[in-house]
C-alpha cells in the first residue's frame, strides 16, 4: 500500500522481491479475496484493500504504542522525576523551582521535556511522564488536574510607554495600542483576548504574530511592540526594557498540575511539585 511495487515493499522490508510475493499470495488466499490488481508492473489496491488498510494502519498505531509504554518502563530508573511541561513554563517558573529543588535532592535524575498539551497528555497516559506543568485543562477523565497557582493575563510595553503613575495600574483591552504582538491563532489564551476585545468593539490586529510567550516578551524587550502574555512570563521582564499592568477585564490563567490518574507521584516528584508551586506563587507576587 505505502510502496506501490514488490520491489518497492522489498526495499521497505529489506527482503528479496521473490519473498514479498510469496507473502503477498498467501495472504490473499488466506483471506479469499485480491488486494490489488497488478497492472504494467504496478500494485493497485481494490476497495476491499483499502477498508483493511485502514484498519492495520490503527492497530500498527496501537502497538508502537505498547512498544513505547513498555520501553518507558524497562528503561525508568527507580530515581529519575521525569516532568513534561509547555515552554512557556519550562523557560519561566521551572528553573527556578529545580534550583530548589536540587538542594534536597542533590542525586536524583531529572528527565524534563517540552511539549503542547495534547502530546503531554499522550506522554502521561504511556508512562513517559510521572507528570506535567500546562496553562489549560485538558479535559481528559484519565488525568488528574490540580491547580498550583491562579494568576491574570498581563499587558507588557517598553518602558516608558506608559508614565510612573499609570504603570501598574489595569489597562483596557479596549486602550491596547496598534503595534501589538499577538499569540498564533491556536493559542487558547491568546483568543481569550481577541473575544475580550471583541466585546467591547475592539478589532485586535497585531502587526507582529509569534508562537510562543517567551518571544513576545524578547521582543517587546528589544522595542518591537506591546504585548499581552501569561502572568508567569510576565514576572521574567527585564525592568530595565519592560513594564506590565494587569489587562482589564481580567482573564484568569491557571498553573495546572497533570497526573496519570493510575499513576501515585514518588516523594521526589511530590517535593518538586511543591517547589513548582512556591516558585510559581512568587511570580505572581512579584
Amino acid at each position: 500500500m505505502q510502496a506501490g511495487t514488490i520491489s518497492g515493499a522489498a526495499q521497505l522490508l529489506y527482503i528479496s522481491q521473490p519473498a514479498v510475493t510469496k507473502v503477498l499470495q498467501h495472504c490473499e488466499l488466506q483471506l479469499g479475496l485480491p488486494l490489488f490488481d497488478r497492472i504494467k508492473g504496478k500494485l493497485y489496491p481494490t476497495p476491499e484493500a483499502r477498508k483493511l488498510f485502514v484498519e492495520v494502519d490503527r492497530l500498527n498505531r496501537d502497538l508502537q504504542s505498547v512498544r513505547r509504554l513498555a520501553s518507558s518502563l524497562k528503561d525508568k530508573p527507580e530515581q529519575t522525576v521525569r516532568m513534561v511541561s509547555t515552554p512557556t513554563l519550562a523557560m519561566s517558573v521551572v528553573p527556578t523551582a529545580l534550583t530548589s529543588w536540587r538542594s534536597k535532592y542533590p542525586d536524583v535524575r531529572c528527565k524534563l521535556s517540552t511539549h503542547h498539551t495534547p502530546e503531554i497528555v499522550s506522554a502521561l497516559l504511556l508512562g513517559e511522564a510521572d507528570f506535567a506543568l500546562s496553562l489549560h485543562d485538558p479535559k481528559n477523565p484519565s488525568i488528574g488536574v490540580e491547580s498550583l497557582a491562579l494568576g491574570y493575563m498581563s499587558v507588557i510595553a517598553p518602558v516608558g510607554t506608559w508614565s510612573a503613575k499609570l504603570a501598574g495600574t489595569p489597562l483596557h483591552v479596549s486602550e491596547l495600542p496598534p503595534n501589538l504582538i499577538g499569540l498564533a491563532s491556536d493559542d487558547p489564551l491568546g483568543n481569550q483576548v481577541v473575544n475580550a476585545a471583541d466585546a467591547f468593539g475592539t478589532l485586535l490586529d497585531p502587526h507582529t504574530v509569534v508562537q510562543t510567550y517567551q518571544l513576545a516578551r524578547t521582543l517587546v524587550e528589544n522595542r518591537v511592540g506591546t504585548a499581552v502574555i501569561d502572568p508567569f512570563t510576565a514576572a521574567q521582564i527585564d525592568k530595565a526594557k519592560a513594564q506590565c499592568r494587569i489587562l482589564n477585564p481580567q482573564i484568569a490563567v491557571e498553573l495546572f498540575l497533570l497526573t496519570a490518574n493510575s499513576a501515585p507521584l514518588s516523594q521526589s516528584a511530590r517535593h518538586l511539585v511543591k517547589c513548582i508551586r512556591n516558585e510559581a506563587t512568587r511570580c505572581l507576587q512579584a
